[in-house]
């Protein structure tokens, strides 16, 4: 049977709408969370729905700490705490000591503050994951299950033209008369008009499904439009991003993170062998200008994170080509000074495979960055933890950098999979406390990479995920150690489980 002909006799079964992987990054959509809950440390992971309205998995992990009750609570941006439903009871996990999980309904597409609330020997506490859900692709039909359904609606269809004929035929005979050839004839004609009314059903059943379809998949989610070139200014390169997309009038304004409007990447194509991070300045409400570093030429992908005040983090996505850099002289000042906190870095470009094991990057200006690194694995919670040493092989004392311990970036060879880290994990900041204040939580403790009065210098880094795709990545780490920002480039090779 035929495609066309199938999806109406199916169209009550199917949902069409799916959610978005982490609103802030591309192709990675689970949520990782590694701080605390008052006096419990946690990790929080949130897989979100595959359809919306869906459920999301949350997995509540408190290590050897001992809880007596964990509970989770989805709060809306514009419903907040007073809109938000009643708290579900986190289960523990049976054989997994200290995990505790739970199912969330979210109900429309938005921005979440999922709250985890931890009773037990040591006190209450709680804290706030940000999390993203809005309609991304729409789900299609397993193909046995199709042709199941199909071969049930010619069943009934069938059923249908014949209890007509039946009906038409022989419902008002007498009982055991035979009926005779005018009376076949009418039932003929009946059976041919309900074929005909039954098959316009179908055909409106189909049209109705094509058009349900369309609009789902024009209410799909789509990071703002972006337009972005490289030129000179005052003989200096810089590069100009402006948002094209009649959306932004609908939404909120952008917000801070990190102290920064927007963290802008640039990955040269095709080998990832040069990469910057920057941070634009705003011209007016949708142009961005930053300074360019001396990156070498060629194509590069460009993701430049946002977050709004609502809370919704998103992506921006482009290629620019970028120019020779001028040869230096003596120039004008140009209308854009760098960044005190970019950063670039140009080096080897991906390796045709990555080999298991502890993995040595060199860093600027001396010293290296050790990977512990486990197997790596489709959806497989991983611990990405880095070591910093001088060029001693001492401990090397890291310091803040814009506030976190580290910034790592994970990128897919193919750009698929891109991902802005923090040791906090892969949630945004200033989400997380937008939707902290709302909520009354303001000043939340336990932000790991975020407190560190009164804290000796430390020279290890780790970061909480799970890699989406098989696949070769390449993973830039940043740190900071003696003012000067440090990045150190690492390759792996990411398997099927």
């Amino acid at each position: 049977m035929s495609d066309r002909l199938l999806r109406p006799l199916v169209a009550v079964a199917m949902l069409l709408a799916a959610a978005l992987p982490a609103g802030a990054h591309v192709g990675s959509p689970n949520v990782f969370y590694d701080g605390s809950a008052g006096p419990y440390p946690v990790r929080v992971i949130v897989r979100p729905p595959v359809v919306i309205p869906g459920l999301a998995e949350i997995t509540v992990k408190l290590g050897d700490a001992k809880a007596d009750e964990v509970t989770v609570q989805p709060i809306q941006w514009q419903a907040g705490t007073k809109g938000a439903p009643p708290p579900d009871v986190a289960a523990p996990v049976p054989g997994a000591p200290g995990v505790w999980s739970a199912q969330l309904w979210l109900m429309i597409g938005s921005s979440y503050g999922v709250r985890v609330h931890v009773k037990g020997p040591a006190g209450v506490g709680e804290v706030l994951v940000p999390v993203t859900a809005v309609p991304s692709r729409v789900l299609e039909m397993k193909q046995g299950l199709g042709v199941v359904l199909a071969a049930l609606g010619l069943f009934l269809f069938a059923g249908a033209v014949t209890l007509v004929v039946s009906g038409v035929r022989e419902s008002a005979l007498p009982p055991g008369e035979v009926p005779d050839e005018r009376q076949r004839t009418r039932a003929r004609m009946a059976g041919i008009v309900a074929a005909v009314l039954f098959a316009l059903a179908l055909w409106g059943g189909r049209s109705w499904w094509d058009s349900v379809k369309a609009r789902a998949r024009e209410n799909l989610y789509k990071p703002f439009h972006v337009t972005s070139a490289a030129r000179l200014a005052a003989g200096k390169p810089i590069l100009a991003l402006t948002i094209e997309d009649e959306r932004t009038r609908d939404w909120s304004p952008l917000m801070p993170d990190h102290g920064k409007l927007m963290h802008l990447f640039l990955l040269r194509e095709p080998g990832l062998d040069a990469f910057a991070h920057l941070h634009p300045v705003r011209q007016d409400p949708n142009r961005f200008v930053a300074a360019l570093p001396p990156l070498p030429a060629g194509t590069y992908r460009l993701y430049a994170d946002v977050v709004h005040e609502s809370g919704f983090a998103q992506t921006l996505v482009d290629k620019v080509t970028l120019p020779a850099a001028p040869v230096a002289g003596a120039q004008a000042a140009t209308e854009v000074p760098p960044d005190p906190d970019d950063s670039w870095r140009a080096v080897e470009p991906l390796a045709p495979r990555a080999v298991l094991g502890p993995k040595v990057a060199m860093l600027a200006g001396g010293g290296t960055l050790l990977w512990h690194q486990e197997p790596l694995a489709v959806n497989r919670e991983v611990t990405l933890r880095f070591e910093a040493r001088d060029p001693e092989g001492r401990p090397l004392p890291l310091e803040p950098y814009m506030g976190m311990l580290s910034h790592a970036v994970i990128t897919r060879n193919d750009g698929q999979v891109f991902v802005h880290l923090h040791p906090m994990g892969t949630i945004n900041m200033a989400a997380q406390e937008s939707f902290a204040a709302k909520a009354g939580m303001a000043g939340m403790p336990g932000m790991p990479g975020m407190d560190h009065a009164g804290q000796a210098p430390a020279s290890t880094v780790s970061f909480p995920y799970e890699f989406p795709q098989p696949g070769r990545y390449r993973i830039w780490v940043q740190v900071k150690s003696g003012g000067q920002v440090r990045t150190g480039v690492f390759d792996a090779e990411v398997g099927k489980p």
